[in-house]
């Protein structure tokens, strides 16, 4: 994933910085719902989230089968969204032109890129659930833009969590995060 500085998330780009995690959604349709250290909520065919800057409901999520304003549908086809994570990068007091939330989510497949988001294997992101606390955080830090070369890869889920021998750690170094 790239990863830059700036203030807004763009197409492909994640921003760097330390994130909570607040919250998250899944699929009960497809899926139990995962252990996890907050709430996590059973989404529907009519749930949406808001990413365009002149809606009221900018970066929240919504309940609407027609919005008039650009939107992503949560409940979709591909399972990228069966389980997934809302940072508080820009959310919940959402700043427009601040740029989108950060969502963690499942991946496409490895190495795969995302829209800006951090993606995990299934396994991982439930692994990764059951082991939050409220201290843990989210780290992206950029190994180029960061020292002024221009954009960088991801270089981090905090080390806290990814050295405990765990069966997601080689997942984790595969994809640059350790």
């Amino acid at each position: 994933m790239v990863v830059t500085r700036w203030g807004a998330r763009f197409m492909g780009v994640t921003p760097a910085g330390i994130w909570h995690l607040l919250g998250g959604a899944y699929r009960a349709d497809r899926r139990a719902p995962p252990r996890a250290p907050f709430q996590m909520r059973a989404i529907g065919l009519a749930d949406i989230w808001s990413d365009d800057p002149a809606d009221p409901a900018y970066n929240h999520g919504l309940r609407a089968y027609a919005h008039p304003f650009s939107h992503e549908n949560l409940h979709m086809g591909p399972p990228l969204y069966d389980v997934f994570l809302i940072s508080d990068r820009n959310f919940p007091r959402a700043i427009p032109g601040k740029g989108s939330a950060l969502f963690v989510h499942q991946w496409r497949k490895p190495r795969h890129p995302t829209a800006g988001c951090i993606a995990f294997a299934p396994a991982d992101l439930d692994w990764i659930l059951a082991r939050w606390t409220p201290r843990s955080r989210i780290l992206v830090r950029g190994s180029g833009h960061m020292s002024g070369q221009g954009p960088g890869l991801a270089t981090g889920f905090g080390r806290r969590i990814t050295d405990r021998g765990n069966p997601a750690s080689k997942a984790f170094q595969d994809q640059g995060l350790t």
